[in-house]
């Protein structure tokens, strides 16, 4: 590459990391594809320095420090430490796969982190003796609608399922719940949702179903009378796409780190979200690998 196309792509890079809301979703939603992925444009620096190294080129070089810069302006609060985390308890999130060949060994690895309240997805029928069985008497309280399901150390009232159904799906799809969850800070409504999956095709990403079960959600949540509410789910989203919108200009979540959780063998992307509002969530970690696609997540609260 030429010393001018050294420069212009580091132009590129710099603008897709500040105006990535430009890129226009109209076609292939290409602009939440972008954002799904979007740290992962700082791969390019090195392949734009070693070029410029190899150009020998002082304005090439100086051109890489452009997307260092656009890179760390977006996401450099991630790779700070949070400052004390302060916490008034710790939840978890782990859509556990209905392929998931060892509850036991999954709880095991959520209870590590000593959470106070553990929402998990993917729960089967087949599948929740074992779960139940592997949760200790401490989290008497629960709560599971169709595959979806809240255990908690303190009480649980007004537990029940939620509709975030997409249109074209039929009435056995049931991947929403709510409960009131009577914490020591006081009440917190908290959601636990499995939004539909997106597919990758020659056209582009297919998120209908997603994004319409989003704002469903979002409907809810922006109704819902409590001051404080909690969200734990697989969102098939990850915070920086544009699409996740509804619920984020509803709730917060931490930059704390990354915290990828897919797929488990190499994750890329955080689409496990735990988010609050009235309720801070001061830091969000991944956990290790369960027998599960989905990497569990866990969170630090303040009330």
């Amino acid at each position: 590459m030429r010393r001018p196309g050294i420069v212009l792509s580091g132009l590129a890079v710099a603008g897709l990391l500040l105006f990535h809301r430009a890129v226009p979703n109209m076609v292939g939603q290409l602009g939440s594809l972008l954002e799904t992925f979007l740290p992962w444009l700082g791969l390019s620096v090195p392949v734009l320095a070693l070029l410029a190294w190899w150009r020998r080129s002082g304005v090439a070089a100086l051109a890489v420090l452009l997307p260092v810069a656009a890179w760390l302006f977006v996401f450099g609060g991630h790779l700070m430490p949070p400052r004390g985390s302060p916490a008034d308890l710790v939840a978890v999130q782990h859509n556990v796969s209905d392929e998931n060949a060892d509850p036991a060994g999954t709880v095991r690895e959520l209870l590590e982190v000593a959470p106070a309240l553990i929402a998990l997805e993917e729960v089967t029928p087949a599948a929740l003796p074992a779960y139940t069985a592997a949760i200790p008497a401490g989290y008497a309280y629960h709560s599971v609608q169709g595959t979806v399901g809240l255990w908690s150390q303190f009480p649980l009232a007004e537990a029940g399922p939620v509709d975030i159904r997409p249109r074209d799906f039929g009435a056995d799809w049931n991947r929403g719940l709510r409960a009131v969850a009577r914490l020591p800070g006081g009440d917190v409504a908290v959601y636990v949702a499995h939004l539909p999956s997106v597919r990758l095709g020659p056209g582009g990403l297919g998120s209908a179903h997603r994004d319409e079960s989003a704002a469903r959600l979002a409907g809810l949540i922006a109704a819902e009378p409590l001051g404080r509410v909690l969200l734990l789910g697989d969102l098939n989203y990850t915070v920086d796409d544009r699409e996740l919108a509804p619920l984020g200009d509803l709730l917060r979540t931490a930059d704390s780190t990354f915290a990828f959780s897919w797929p488990a063998r190499a994750p890329v992307a955080r689409i496990d979200q735990i988010m609050g509002r009235s309720v801070t969530v001061t830091a969000v970690w991944a956990l290790p690998a369960t027998g599960s696609d989905h990497l569990p997540i866990a969170a630090r609260l303040r009330l």
